[in-house]
């Protein structure tokens, strides 16, 4: 039992930079792997990162090199710093908790916040 709290979208110009949060309830985070996906408009659901229980991390190749995640158990948080944002990086971005580390599709998952708006413009 999770739940998922997204923070921290919002509008900047491609080549900046925006860190993304996602808060959990219950003391009990550290026992999910965690994960960022997004959709654009008229696209599906994509896989962007991903965080075991002990912090190894996987990244879709879009976004390697340019997006970090992160999490800090003590806070029941997890975050995905975005640097070098470009206008493709446009979609509203959402966290995910699952049993199992590095699954890359959104069935995967069990648990879902709400979705945070990130929107690069040129």
């Amino acid at each position: 039992q999770v739940q998922l709290v997204e923070s921290g979208g919002g509008l900047v110009q491609a080549g900046g930079s925006l860190r993304l949060s996602c808060a959990a309830s219950g003391r009990t985070f550290r026992n999910y792997a965690m994960a960022w996906f997004r959709q654009a408009p008229e696209k599906e659901r994509e896989f962007v990162a991903a965080i075991g229980w002990s912090g190894g991390t996987n990244y879709a190749d879009s976004v390697k090199g340019r997006f970090t995640i992160s999490r800090d158990n003590a806070k029941n948080t997890v975050y995905l710093q975005m640097n070098s944002l470009k206008p493709e990086d446009t979609a509203v971005y959402w966290c995910a908790a699952g049993t199992y580390y590095g699954l890359t599709y959104p069935n995967g998952y069990d648990y879902w916040g709400s979705g945070t708006q990130v929107t690069v413009y040129s």
